[in-house]
């Protein structure tokens, strides 16, 4: 059993003990301080009634989760719009289309179903800062709970807002509705039983784009490992070669990352979900100086090279979504994102979205005129490779993080999240940061070759072994 406790929200595993896993205790205990604090952050509304959007994906456990939140909203006096069956974007849409004054996800994303989690958002639809989130959890740890009374219960409304996501999306001026219309194009889907399965078909109806489906009905019980990576695709890449399909699509639970399949079955490659968009929507501006683009230190940067290709400029943010969205804020980033297939579009909300991803990668492949597989060759090549260290104790952390930053004083350095080493003359980087979680320090590592990647990543790790030996 596990109990998560973060400042972007609490999960674990279903059952058990409170304190250890994701129990009905510490579920009523987390929704509680959500409110606390929500009334601390929010004045008080004209009615006296604060409003809070409550979405889940389609986990067995959801409907239970989904009970023991909103029925302690209620027990605080909050009103509920409950929205079902909803998409992590979706529910994120769902406040700024209520003028809610926050909103609670419901699902523990691409982990397994014995997992579910309470994501937390506020009154703009977005993750809560991290002193908003290490507020909420000492809140929680006091027990001190103060109930309203019966005449002062909250309420609860259901709403689906699964066509008014989907009408925003294509509302916008970047997609091309009748462009992809006219491509006629087929797509697999693979929505791995969860909420995906209802609102992508959809939305390929909407765009008329013939909708394949594997794994799409929302049960909960995943046909494979629901993280959406090439290992956990293979029935995808099958469906797509023998359907002539022109496109593979893979969404994880909640939908908020989105990943490709070539039309000969291969992987387009999650990080390349974001290069893609990315190059569309920029190529779509005139002035080169105003352009910019952002997204975590882990993330490949093919997307910096195509954002300078186009005179733009990139940043880089912290790994975490409220990160990333931070710094498109500060830079003005007109797309962004992260590198396992979470596309960031502001023109339609802050927050990771395979729905309007889905849809401007669709309207981009319509203008080119190509094959999947063409358009991924025309983009920057690179590979990352993922690693990890080991460690008994956490304190060596900082130390191999510290001497890092010494050995390679020469090379570029960015240390606002671990320690970033860049090799600018080689087109090579490798990012070492501390788990949240764990007493480990993970290795990404990225070349133009995947040979390369393992080197880079081999050399970093046997130097760290050194210095945990010294």
């Amino acid at each position: 059993m596990t109990l998560i406790k973060s400042i972007s929200g609490i999960r674990g595993t279903i059952g058990g003990t409170p304190g250890e896993a994701l129990t009905p205790v510490d579920i009523v205990k987390f929704t509680y301080a959500y409110c606390v604090k929500l009334r601390e952050r929010r004045p008080k509304p004209e009615n006296g009634r604060y409003r809070v959007v409550v979405g889940k994906d389609a986990r067995i456990s959801g409907a239970m989760v989904e009970q023991l939140v909103c029925g302690s909203l209620i027990a605080c006096g909050v009103d509920v719009i409950k929205a079902g069956y909803a998409s992590t974007p979706t529910t994120e849409m769902a406040v700024i289309f209520e003028k809610a004054d926050g909103g609670i996800i419901l699902t523990a994303s691409h982990n397994p179903k014995q997992w579910n989690a309470l994501k937390l958002l506020n009154e703009k639809g977005e993750f809560l800062n991290a002193a908003e989130g290490a507020a909420i959890l000492e809140c929680a740890e006091r027990d001190d709970f103060d109930f309203a009374d019966v005449d002062s219960l909250g309420t609860i409304v259901e709403k689906d807002f699964t066509d008014a996501h989907i009408d925003a999306v294509l509302a916008l001026d970047a997609v091309d509705v009748e462009a992809v219309r006219n491509a006629k194009f087929k797509v697999a889907l693979d929505a791995v039983n969860s909420v995906g399965g209802i609102i992508m078909p959809k939305l390929f109806e909407r765009l008329g784009v013939e909708c394949i489906k594997v794994n799409c009905e929302p049960t909960g019980n995943f046909a494979h490992n629901p993280e959406p990576l090439p290992a956990n695709l293979t029935e995808l890449c099958d469906t797509v070669v023998r359907e002539h399909a022109d496109l593979g699509v893979s969404v994880d639970p909640d939908v908020d990352r989105l990943a490709l399949i070539c039309e000969n079955g291969q992987p387009f490659g999650e990080e390349y979900t974001l290069v893609s968009v990315a190059d569309y929507i920029l190529s779509r501006e005139k002035d080169g100086k105003a352009l910019a683009t952002s997204s975590n230190l882990s993330s490949s940067r093919a997307l910096r090279d195509v954002t300078e290709s186009y005179g733009g400029r990139y940043f880089a943010a912290a790994v975490g979504e409220v990160n990333v969205t931070t710094k498109m804020k500060e830079c003005g980033a007109i797309i962004g994102g992260e590198g396992n297939g979470g596309v960031i579009y502001p023109a339609l909300h802050y927050g990771r979205d395979a729905i309007v991803g889905a849809a401007l990668f669709l309207t981009n492949l319509a203008y080119k005129k190509m094959k999947v597989s063409e358009l991924q060759k025309t983009y920057p090549q690179y590979h990352i490779t993922k690693n990890r260290i080991d460690l008994s104790d956490k304190s060596l952390i900082d130390k191999i993080l510290s001497e890092m930053k010494k050995i390679y004083s020469s090379e570029d350095i960015n240390d606002i999240d671990g320690v970033k080493i860049s090799f600018e003359s080689r087109k090579e980087w490798v990012h070492l940061r501390k788990s949240n979680t764990e007493p480990i320090i993970r290795i990404y590592a990225e070349s133009s070759t995947e040979d390369g990647a393992e080197k880079l990543a081999s050399e970093i790790k046997a130097i760290a072994e050194k210095i945990i030996r010294e």
